[in-house]
């Protein structure tokens, strides 16, 4: 499906987002995507457009817009550290608000939204399903911290499982030092206890960023499956 994409800016601070769309047709579901720990880089925006190709409207908000130097390089951990330890849950679920308001905006989009991360943003994805009733589907790619909390005074997303509307289909990597597999039975554990609809896919020999064909740890085939598996799982359930 042949897409457009453009720059755009959400909410009363003007948030930078990515946007990317079906050239016609419509309307579309709305889908959040949001970026790694490493910023709203040029492989977050190509994801974007892959799922715009799919048949949605996809939006990546710019979610360290209030920082200098908000973009930095797959091998520049303390540089992502630093960046993420800017950011607190309550601007992010405000922010991403922003970014679903603007969404609703557009006559090219139908109530219908879905949230999608990587590594940090599997973490936010999901953490916005639970705190924003409109996402009605989340599909977070290994994200860390979603049942023990790495931030000081700070709830882990799995505390406001109550308040999730939405079906989740979380994808993790056997090989991740960043999330242990205990973690991953403690999130899958609390979703089934609290009674909701969840898909979560662990791929024995894959690692944390499996997705990213920037980073060494990608892994076509996982990469490939997870992804077709992501689009039929918002296909039936945004419609």
């Amino acid at each position: 499906m042949e897409i457009v994409s453009q720059e755009v800016v959400a909410g009363s601070e003007k948030m930078p987002c990515h946007l990317a769309r079906p050239a016609s047709g419509g309307p579309y579901p709305g889908l959040v995507v949001v970026m790694e720990a490493f910023g709203l880089n040029d492989h977050i925006r190509k994801i974007t457009g892959r799922f715009a190709a799919e048949g949605f409207v996809a939006i990546s908000p710019n979610l360290y817009f209030r920082q200098p130097n908000n973009v930095v390089a797959y091998n520049d951990l303390p540089g992502a550290f630093r960046l993420m330890g800017s950011l607190t849950d309550d601007q992010i679920v405000a922010d991403m608000t922003a970014a679903i308001d603007y969404l609703k905006g557009l006559k090219e989009v139908k109530p219908a939204f879905g949230t999608v991360g990587f590594c940090m943003g599997g973490r936010i994805s999901f953490l916005t399903a639970c705190r924003n009733t409109d996402v009605k589907a989340t599909a977070p790619y290994y994200g860390g911290g979603m049942v023990s909390s790495r931030q000081p005074d700070a709830k882990p997303p799995i505390a406001y499982v109550e308040g999730l509307n939405a079906p989740v289909l979380a994808f993790f990597g056997g090989k991740d030092a960043f999330i242990p597999l205990a973690e991953v039975d403690q999130f899958r554990d609390a979703l089934k206890k609290a009674g909701k609809t969840a898909d979560v896919v662990l791929y024995a020999d894959a690692d944390h960023g499996f997705m990213c064909d920037e980073r060494p740890s990608y892994h076509p085939q996982h990469a490939k499956e997870a992804f077709t598996k992501t689009i039929a799982f918002f296909k039936q359930h945004l419609g």
